[in-house]
């Protein structure tokens, strides 16, 4: 299991990339990889929107299931990921990288102090799975 030690993650498997004031958001390698093959992935805010921590800011659905995925922090959305509703699949070859889902400029930094680090996210990962 991948666990970038350079990520914030949450409890429900979203992960935050911080560079300055922007988090880029996705979902973890543990979540993909519990959805097995990822057939469709909306994206339901927008460049320009306000999105509160906790929010819904996208849906994936796999052969086998369906998932919301939750804002792990508050802000302004900078960019969605086009992407990923022409090809899905990368949610599942590359969590981390080409399938990140949108992009936010943080209102409130001190949100992400509630956030997992990655080797709190690993030990999370193995007490769930006990």
């Amino acid at each position: 299991m991948n666990v970038p030690a350079d990520l914030k993650y949450t409890a429900s498997d979203e992960w935050v990339k911080v560079d300055g004031n922007i988090a880029t958001v996705g979902v973890s390698d543990y979540a993909q990889e519990q959805l097995s093959d990822v057939v469709f992935v909306e994206i339901v805010v927008a460049e320009g929107d306000s999105a509160k921590k906790g929010t819904t800011c996208a849906t994936i659905e796999s052969v086998k299931a369906a998932a919301d995925v939750n804002l792990p922090v508050s802000g302004k959305i900078t960019a969605v990921n086009e992407d990923l509703s022409k090809s899905p699949e990368l949610v599942n070859s590359d969590p981390y990288g080409k399938a990140w889902m949108l992009k936010l400029e943080l209102s409130d930094p001190s949100e992400l102090s509630g956030l997992m680090s990655a080797s709190d996210y690993e030990k999370f990962l193995k007490d769930r799975s006990h």
